[in-house]
């Protein structure tokens, strides 16, 4: 089974940084795209940042996050500065894996808070 694993939220006042880390682990061959969303309280969840063959940003978050990933440990960093109160939600790390069985799906982390206080 393949299992994503985020560490690194938590509180931070406006203006402050926070790095998000997201590791996957299992029967996993290679992994397309990689990635953040976020779902606030009432809000639907939406993309933060993605890499995979492009990289992708939400317009909201450019020039602010920098998504990075280390393709031989599965793993993708989100560095998060000058971050604002509506940045408050909880993040989800994202993985599309080709497994072992040669079956292509997208994965889901369980999510870390970030609170971000003004």
């Amino acid at each position: 089974q393949v299992q994503l694993v985020e560490s690194g939220g938590g509180l931070v006042q406006a203006g402050g940084s926070l790095r998000l880390s997201c590791a996957a682990s299992g029967p996993i061959i290679s992994i397309n795209d990689m990635g953040w969303y976020r779902q606030a309280p009432g809000k639907q969840r939406e993309l933060v940042a993605t890499s995979g063959r492009d990289t992708n940003y939400a317009d909201s978050v450019k020039g602010r996050f920098t998504i990075s990933r280390d393709n031989a440990k599965n793993t993708v960093d989100l560095q998060m500065n000058s971050l604002k109160p509506e940045g408050t939600a909880v993040y989800y790390c994202n993985a599309v894996v080709i497994t072992t069985l040669l079956v292509e799906r997208p994965y889901w982390g369980h999510g870390t808070q970030v609170t971000v206080s003004s």
